[in-house]
């Protein structure tokens, strides 16, 4: 049986509709990060009452994809205190994970396509919230290998900011998913859609969605939790001495890494490819409807760069043990205790 949709039997993929789907994931991840970029610098621009990019096609539109061909095109150049495989793989590390966890995102229900049966998103694993933790771990290499491979003290101390970083809020991540997984008693994405029909998860699990964004931010380098990348102080992080390619590599990947974030959130505690009061529009319409939940779950993200200033190391360490960490435990504990009363 294929990964596909474990709950209907006898459902079985084609090989050839899995490769397109495999293709179109990594075109769909290709195309919203240029749309991202141009999203970020226009609001940024209104924000702060400036311009955004305005020269470049219309309205400026076409800024990312002069980014992306000005830095592909550019020479590609090592340090010569660098170990050179592990400087080459670090970045690509980066966006295969950042990939990996994109095809986990659904985007709505099977449907029939010409007389197939086709899920609306990569795969529908049974651990889908361990999956994505998998590979958020293997994320944290991207990071470390780049910093430590590039040979530079301002490169290593972002890489090991980054690691404690990431490590220190993905526990409350994970723990802000609990209460969610024992809600929905599955483990499935899919299945915890189907589970908020009658009410979006950003209710009653209010206090969980909260932690699970803001540890988004932090696991995600954004701001107010930039520190990996703090330009006063570490001239650029972890990928200082990164250039042309490689660079635009980790700017793939961290763009990703927002829609990524942005996917799971609208997935878990948006009620996914679900309207509201009781809509139920046909299958076509469900990947605009998760788009546009993901749509504005990223601007928040922009909102908060454009407004919160960023945070001492002290600050962001002390948030996350102290703060984040029992607030996901104490709702993980009470959703339990309300679950099992309940039933």
């Amino acid at each position: 049986m294929s990964m596909g949709l474990p709950a209907v039997v006898g459902y079985y993929e084609p090989w050839w509709i899995q490769i397109i789907k495999a293709i179109v994931i990594f075109a769909v991840g290709l195309q919203l990060v240029p749309l991202v970029l141009i999203a970020e610098r226009k609001l940024l621009g209104r924000f702060q009452a400036r311009y955004g990019p305005n020269r470049v096609g219309p309205y400026g539109f076409l800024q990312p994809l002069a980014d992306i061909l000005k830095l592909l095109t550019k020479e590609q150049f090592r340090p010569t205190t660098s170990v050179g495989l592990l400087y080459a793989l670090a970045p690509i590390i980066s966006i295969l994970t950042a990939v990996a966890a994109f095809g986990l995102i659904p985007f709505g229900d099977t449907q029939d396509i010409f007389g197939t049966k086709v899920g609306l998103y990569g795969v529908d694993l049974s651990i889908g919230p361990l999956y994505l933790f998998a590979f958020g771990a293997i994320a944290f290499y991207g990071i470390m290998l780049g910093g430590w491979s590039s040979g530079s003290k301002y490169s290593f101390l972002g890489a090991m900011r980054g690691a404690a970083q990431l490590i220190s809020y993905e526990v409350s991540q994970g723990l802000a998913l609990v209460g969610v997984v024992i809600s929905a008693q599955t483990l499935s994405l899919t299945g915890i859609v189907h589970a908020q029909a009658g009410m979006w998860y950003v209710v009653p699990q209010l206090a969980g969605f909260l932690i699970f964004l803001v540890a988004g931010f932090a696991e995600t380098n954004r701001a107010p939790f930039d520190l990996t990348e703090a330009d006063a102080e570490l001239v650029g992080g972890y990928n200082t001495e990164y250039g042309g390619g490689r660079f635009a590599s980790y700017y793939f990947a961290e763009y990703l890494n927002v829609v990524v974030v942005s996917g799971i959130v609208a997935t878990v505690f948006l009620g996914g490819w679900l309207l509201p009061f009781g809509l139920h529009p046909p299958g076509w319409v469900d990947p605009l409807v998760v788009l546009a939940k993901m749509s504005l779950v990223t601007f928040l993200f922009i909102w908060v760069r454009a407004t919160l200033p960023r945070l001492r190391y002290d600050q962001l360490m002390s948030f996350g043990w102290k703060v984040l960490l029992p607030l996901a435990t104490v709702n993980a504990l009470v959703t339990a205790i309300l679950v099992v009363a309940t039933h």
